[in-house]
């Protein structure tokens, strides 16, 4: 039986420092208040590597590590209890010790356009020719450019309002920013959206949409205490996903795209219909694969069965070489911004 002093101690939830994350982290919050009345929470921020540097194009920088790291160090030493994360910006193999002890409900998981203010545009259909479109996802500029390609794509970093604020600037190159839905609606910017973006135009990334809790593995108090935060058909879901992820090797930087859905209602034997469509496409839209698998599943293990059968059929149609073509092209461009950043400490100022 735990002592008072174990049971009123607070439990520290790490989150990002952003807006964003702050807002979704007292979300988890105020849940996990409402469901243990007598357990004292605390959150801490921190920075990550990803939100330090916000020059560099994602794409270049690294893996989905680069917005957790930093907190699974607190994790594992002790300092942090739990991390409220976005799940599509979880590695899909987590570091030695750490475990994801419940997946949230997601919100809508499409993309969306938002219109540079003062523009009279309705869509991406209605933009002019070489209208500049801001987006820091691989995965976004492939998949717009197979539908769109007289559109021109630039990369843009930054926190929300950081971008908002880029794209209305008067002296803006910007016309329009995709942007996860989601993310606007949590903060409260749900009329900044133009258009939504759906399938077959565009396929959200791995988890996009749903909040997950990372904890320490063989801490049965804490994987007790945030149980409560789960859904079970995100949950789902979200392991199909990410098991097709894994399998092809991608990161957050890797033009991967899905869409599942779990459809009717459970059987006798606990049994639902999952239906998970997943995309690769090349960085220039010209070559796009795509498979579909649509099975009953009964439980989480065969969920995440069904993800890693749609990574084989995409796989067998030829993803793998469309991503192994996306990693040279990553190593050559890294290796010219390295060269470039020598010649910079080199040469005299």
């Amino acid at each position: 039986m735990e002592s008072p002093n174990t049971q009123t101690k607070p439990l520290v939830i790490g989150s990002r420092a952003s807006k964003l994350a702050q807002i979704q982290t007292e979300s988890v919050e105020a849940a996990l208040r409402a469901a243990h009345p007598s357990q004292p929470f605390e959150i801490r921020l921190m920075t990550t590597e990803a939100d330090r540097n916000q020059s560099q194009a994602l794409y270049l920088m690294g893996g989905k590590a680069l917005w957790t790291k930093d907190l699974e160090v607190g994790l594992l030493d002790g300092s942090i209890d739990l991390i409220v994360h976005c799940l599509k910006d979880m590695p899909t193999s987590l570091p030695e010790g750490c475990k994801i002890g419940a997946i949230l409900e997601k919100e809508d998981p499409r993309d969306c356009l938002v219109v540079k203010q003062g523009l009279g545009y309705k869509s991406l259909e209605e933009m002019p020719n070489g209208s500049v479109i801001g987006t820091s996802s691989v995965r976004r500029v492939a998949l717009l450019k197979r539908s769109f390609p007289h559109l021109t794509f630039r990369d843009v970093r930054g926190n929300l309002s950081t971008r908002l604020a880029k794209l209305d600037a008067d002296d803006g190159a910007y016309t329009a920013l995709i942007l996860a839905a989601a993310g606007l609606q949590r903060q409260g910017l749900r009329d900044r959206i133009t258009e939504m973006i759906s399938p077959p135009v565009m396929y959200p990334a791995v988890g996009q949409a749903a909040l997950a809790v990372e904890i320490r593995e063989n801490d049965p108090r804490v994987e007790d205490i945030v149980k409560v935060l789960i859904d079970w058909k995100t949950e789902w879901t979200g392991v199909a996903e990410r098991a097709c992820l894994r399998v092809l090797e991608g990161g957050c930087s890797v033009p991967v795209g899905v869409w599942s859905v779990l459809t009717g209602e459970r059987d006798a034997e606990g049994g639902v219909d999952l239906q998970i469509t997943g995309t690769v496409t090349s960085l220039n839209g010209q070559t796009h694969i795509e498979a579909t698998v649509d099975e009953k599943v009964s439980n989480i293990e065969e969920a995440e069965q069904v993800g890693k059968k749609l990574a084989q059929i995409l796989i067998g149609k030829g993803a793998d070489v469309v991503l192994e073509d996306i990693k040279r092209d990553k190593a050559a461009k890294q290796a010219k911004a390295g060269a470039t950043e020598l010649e910079k400490i080199a040469v005299p100022q």
